[in-house]
């Protein structure tokens, strides 16, 4: 493997799309249980370039089209009272099972909790209502077993919460997740493990390893061992080895009193600047650190950590406050940024970095939860503080476009 050093000295972006393709073998997503989603190439290369901004200020390329769904605090359905929260931030789709979908999207406000939007197959909005509630400055998350949403408190004594996005169920905590400033959360389904972020100047890297699994062979939330991350060396590269942290949910005084907080439990844990979001591809853990703007790789296989984009050292550095991620089913890596030139960024399996959309005149904001629907052909995301940079004015949007093709 190369060096960190050795990679920026030789680098190009042939050289870029070598290491990228070593990561992503294979188009399209992995077997899921007993079967396959569709194969879907990606179009990246035959998109064309940001557009003028329209009467929103979004720019899109020809042949993308963008409308809201939802803004903060007013009603998605008129019929309906239900309002939509503030501060949306990260999010996911499910599917439903007459082939429609559900977004899903946090709240990142004291008390702000999860809501979700439900559309039918014909991408129509049908419903709107609350799947979690209570909670505090819910952050981003993760989708498990492909039916579950798990939403992080980025708070010091934060926690995580299962939510049903089809509403049926109530949200539960899960202590054994911890206690700690939560950003987001990946399932690794073959390993069944999960493995979060933490949005903290030196935060860490956690792996959750259950105790046993469900009779349906999904993770048992109830028990298990959190571990964290522990790297020789500056943590740029390596192979990582992990730790128990001994005390996943100390007293709640002890964390606020900075004398007990999980990533000093273990005292050469591995410091990463800023944890953001995470997903999981192909057998690799991508999750992405805002403080330093970098994007990791982690082999689940060989547990070898890489730095995959860094943004002072890249030949075509365009992106930059990286935040939330998500990947197409073509194994197109979107970045949402909060900062930057507020755009999202698509990373191919080549390496290539492509701007998908850009919004102006919304710089006091952060762009959160990208998530495709079932079809990849729709990309849903919020600007967490819209047009006034206050959280109680976010607006989520729908874009619609050739991201992929079959």
């Amino acid at each position: 493997m190369y060096s960190r050093r050795n990679f920026i000295k030789f680098s190009s972006l042939s050289l870029l799309n070598l290491l990228w393709n070593s990561y992503n073998k294979v188009n399209g997503f992995e077997v899921k249980r007993n079967h396959k989603t569709k194969k879907f190439i990606s179009n990246l290369k035959k998109i064309g370039p940001l557009k003028e901004p329209d009467s929103n200020g979004i720019r899109l390329p020809e042949g993308f089209t963008i409308k809201i769904v939802a803004e903060s605090g007013k009603r998605p359905l008129p019929r309906k009272k239900f309002l939509w929260h503030s501060a949306p931030d990260g999010g996911a789709t499910f599917k439903t099972k007459d082939n429609g979908w559900i977004y899903v999207s946090n709240s990142e406000r004291y008390f702000g909790g999860v809501s979700a939007l439900e559309f039918n197959t014909q991408g129509i909005l049908i419903d709107a209502y609350s799947i979690c509630s209570g909670t505090h400055m819910n952050c981003a998350g993760g989708s498990i077993e492909g039916m579950k949403w798990l939403s992080c408190e980025e708070t010091n004594i934060g926690q995580v919460y299962e939510c049903d996005p089809y509403g049926n169920n109530p949200s539960k905590v899960l202590p054994a997740l911890g206690r700690f400033k939560h950003e987001a959360v990946a399932e690794d389904f073959l390993k069944k493990h999960l493995y979060l972020t933490e949005d903290t100047p030196d935060g860490g890297f956690y792996r959750f390893i259950p105790d046993s699994l469900t009779k349906e062979g999904n993770i048992d939330f109830s028990s298990g061992k959190l571990q964290i991350a522990v790297l020789n060396g500056d943590n740029q590269e390596g192979k990582i080895e992990w730790e128990n942290i001994k005390e996943p949910n100390p007293p709640i005084w002890q964390i606020l009193l900075k004398i007990n907080e999980l990533r000093y439990q273990v005292k050469n844990s591995a410091k990463f600047n800023g944890g953001e979001g995470i997903a999981y591809y192909q057998g690799k853990i991508y999750f992405a650190t805002k403080g330093d703007n970098k994007i990791w790789c982690y082999d689940t296989k060989t547990q070898n950590l890489i730095v995959l984009y860094n943004h002072s050292e890249h030949p075509n550095p365009i992106l930059s406050g990286v935040d939330n991620i998500v990947f197409s089913s073509s194994g197109d890596l979107f970045v949402a940024e909060d900062g930057g030139d507020m755009q999202i960024v698509a990373i191919n399996s080549e390496g290539a970095l492509f701007p998908i959309l850009q919004i102006e005149g919304q710089d006091e904001s952060e762009i959160t939860g990208p998530a495709f629907d079932p079809s990849n052909e729709r990309l849903y995301f919020s600007s967490q503080r819209g047009k006034s940079g206050n959280s109680s004015n976010g607006i989520t949007y729908e874009v619609k476009g050739p991201f992929n093709s079959i």
